[in-house]
């Protein structure tokens, strides 16, 4: 997952619903340095909670994606994520910065 363009990290979650399973892998694939280079923000729901699990990133350009986790699979929203990074990678790439 291409991770360098992302600035902002917001997930609300319940830890024991079997429906986080999404949010909880998405924070585990980000890299260990990933709090210097972005703002992450993480909103535990309580047990009872019914609440609906969501993600949203910000990234370098201004875009914002909301996720529904409950309904994309952890590949559905790593794909989402790269198809965009792989856009700005590709406009860097063709700016020579």
């Amino acid at each position: 997952m291409i991770t360098k363009f992302i600035t902002d990290v917001s997930t609300k979650f319940n830890p024991f619903s079997k429906r986080a399973k999404t949010c909880r892998i998405f924070l585990a694939q980000l890299p260990p340095n990933a709090r210097q280079t972005m703002k992450i923000n993480t909103k535990l729901l309580s047990r009872s909670s019914k609440e609906a699990s969501t993600l949203s990133l910000k990234f370098k350009d201004g875009k914002e994606m909301q996720l529904d986790t409950e309904k994309l699979s952890i590949k559905d929203v790593m794909e989402e994520v790269d198809r965009h990074s792989r856009g700005l990678n590709r406009q860097v790439d063709l700016l020579g910065n």
